[in-house]
């Protein structure tokens, strides 16, 4: 799958009671949908899906899915912090016709993610996902950033596409790019380093 352009990551809108506001979510696509956005990110960090219950995801997961227009892409946000959960919500996607599913790093137990614990934890995800996987790099919110070694050992496995990166960092998406193959697909994820980043060989951002 070819990922290039602009894929905003959706907020989630909440109603005056704190609840889930899924007739807004679809509000805001439907508007989306006039535009030229190549497709959706559901539940990334901008959607606040570490706040939600499954039972919210479920629905916010639903009610995108049926109100993106055809032509866009849609990426499910379904990084968790065990590689089973991963899997579940990856495999849900997959189920309600997602195209990709972004993956974040795990990060609770911050010292024993060591690179050979994150590149085994992506490759079992992987092994089981029915769709294309991108890894996702979000150190200031994570505490974790997946270097250019890790990612271009991930980058060997067919089913992870590419990356979102949203170190900000400008030197490590070029190094990133100069390690991985020319398919595997880098997106920017800072607004900041977009520009000189495609100049360099992005293919597009999540923002």
């Amino acid at each position: 799958m070819v990922l290039s352009g602009v894929f905003p990551p959706l907020t989630t809108p909440f109603a005056s009671d704190g609840s889930v506001s899924l007739a807004d979510l679809k509000h805001n696509i439907q508007q989306y949908n006039r535009t030229d956005l190549a497709g959706y990110v559901v539940l990334g960090s901008t959607g606040e899906s570490v706040l939600l219950t499954k039972a919210e995801m479920e629905g916010i997961f639903g009610t995108a899915k049926e109100a993106a227009a055809r032509e866009k892409k849609l990426i499910a946000g379904t990084g968790a912090e065990s590689t089973a959960e991963t899997i579940a919500l990856t495999k849900r996607a997959a189920e309600l016709g997602y195209d990709a599913a972004l993956v974040k790093t795990p990060h609770y137990y911050k010292p024993a993610y060591k690179p050979d614990v994150l590149i085994a934890h992506y490759r079992r995800v992987a092994d089981a996902s029915p769709i294309p996987l991108l890894l996702y790099s979000v150190p200031q919110f994570t505490g974790i950033a997946l270097e250019p070694p890790e990612i271009a050992a991930l980058a060997e496995h067919p089913n992870i596409i590419g990356i979102k990166d949203s170190s900000g960092s400008v030197q490590r998406v070029a190094e990133t790019i100069a390690t991985v193959p020319d398919a595997f697909q880098v997106l920017v994820g800072s607004a900041s380093t977009v520009y000189p980043c495609l100049t360099i060989g992005a293919r597009g951002a999540i923002l």
